[in-house]
């Protein structure tokens, strides 16, 4: 039922054709000087608009408490949103991971201070604490939180403790390895065990984090794409056959940061195969393809950030190595392009669209939002675009366009 109250009245829109085009090729070595020096200045400038678009639509104070700052799960926001009723503590935790980007690229006093009013928003907001009952949730804060720590120093050792050991203790060797979605589940999938697996890496558990990337590799790699599946059931080994992007772009990182930690070349192989798949499967003409709202509207943002963690830090100067990262940044600078172009303009910043390849849609009013449904996960709303996780999508792959093009790739 459409509320009039909630529907706005949006005055200047436009579809940005105008900058859309990539950079020209250089056409001699001074233009190709002038273009190395450009397209990470290019890329930042977007990330910055990117930044303001949802500072501006949907940050707000939570509960009017002072020093708090979360996301507004959609725009324009029905009532409920506004009081965060609803808040999805998944998404909350990559506006974390995009706050801290944007910090890292260009760090200003107004960034740090949002960082840690989001992390204490955050722990207020999810009443109990830090945790909750569902292991993918606790796992993408986890990473979005040490990457705080350790780039911008946030005060969240105490969050960190309390994850870790929610993530570590998880682990279920008597059904052959594996953790859990959510706790009690019969579930072990992807999307818990990729993230899971990155943060105790970062947090020094190296062991963990190589078994569950081997438990991956082994459980849920599909033999005839090469993709990584969704999940399994356990102990009576159904598998849930479903990709997703958000699978292979945990998978990439996890393999790529363990080949940095280890030496081992068994991950830089497995980085090599996945990024072939990748390439094959779940890219049209370079550019990620499809895409959707609500928990979707993240999935295709977060392999881009992966994408881009292979392109600047994947060891190895052997053709094949060098190969993979040009690729790996080849799809983000390629999507963030496409998805740049297909924006739409409103009253002078960006709203991403959830296809990249499509022009983004305005949403028209607050009617037509996700919900959760019986299984946990959120729907998308109408217009996909009206929700945060899809324009948080946008913001991360204006980020990550910007770190490959600042490494030079």
């Amino acid at each position: 039922m459409t509320s009039r109250s909630d529907d706005i009245e949006v005055p200047s829109v436009e579809h940005a054709e105008n900058g859309s085009a990539a950079p020209r090729p250089p056409t001699g070595r001074a233009q190709a000087g002038r273009d190395a020096v450009a397209r990470p200045t290019l890329w930042s400038e977007r990330a910055d608009m990117a930044e303001s678009a949802v500072v501006s639509r949907h940050l707000r104070a939570l509960w009017a408490l002072p020093g708090t700052e979360l996301g507004v799960v959609g725009w324009p926001a029905t009532r409920r949103e506004r009081v965060f009723g609803a808040w999805h503590y998944w998404w909350q935790a990559h506006l974390i991971e995009c706050a801290t980007d944007a910090a890292n690229r260009a760090p200003t006093p107004v960034r740090r201070r949002r960082i840690a009013a989001l992390a204490r928003s955050h722990r207020i907001r999810n009443i109990t604490g830090w945790t909750n009952r569902y292991y993918d949730d606790m796992a993408w804060l986890a990473i979005a939180l040490e990457r705080a720590e350790r780039t911008q120093g946030a005060d969240v050792r105490s969050a960190l403790a309390a994850l870790e050991k929610q993530l570590h203790d998880g682990w279920q060797p008597q059904v052959g390895g594996g953790l859990p979605w959510r706790v009690g589940s019969d579930y072990f999938n992807a999307p818990a065990n990729g993230p899971a697996a990155i943060a105790l890496l970062r947090l020094g558990r190296v062991q963990r984090a190589e078994e569950m990337a081997d438990w991956l590799d082994a459980t849920l790699r599909d033999p005839e794409t090469g993709l990584i599946l969704d999940g399994i059931h356990l102990p009576s080994g159904e598998i849930e056959r479903p990709v997703f992007t958000y699978c292979q772009g945990v998978a990439l990182g996890l393999e790529a940061e363990l080949a940095v930690q280890t030496g081992d070349p068994k991950h830089t192989e497995r980085v090599h195969r996945l990024l072939a798949a990748i390439e094959e499967h779940m890219t049209t003409d370079g550019v990620v393809a499809g895409g959707g709202g609500g928990d979707g509207g993240l999935f295709n943002g977060i392999l881009a950030r992966y994408l881009a963690l292979v392109a600047v830090m994947l060891p190895g100067e052997d053709p094949e190595q060098v190969a993979d990262r040009r690729a790996a940044a080849a799809i983000v600078t390629a999507s963030a392009t496409a998805a740049w172009g297909n924006r739409l303009q409103v009253e002078g910043e960006p709203l991403f669209g959830h296809d990249w390849s499509k022009p983004a849609q305005l949403p028209g009013g607050s009617a037509g939002a996700g919900y959760f449904t019986s299984g946990g996960s959120v729907t998308s709303s109408k217009v996909p675009g009206r929700d945060l996780s899809v324009q948080l999508s946008g913001w991360l792959l204006m980020e990550a366009a910007y770190q490959v093009s600042a490494a030079g790739l």
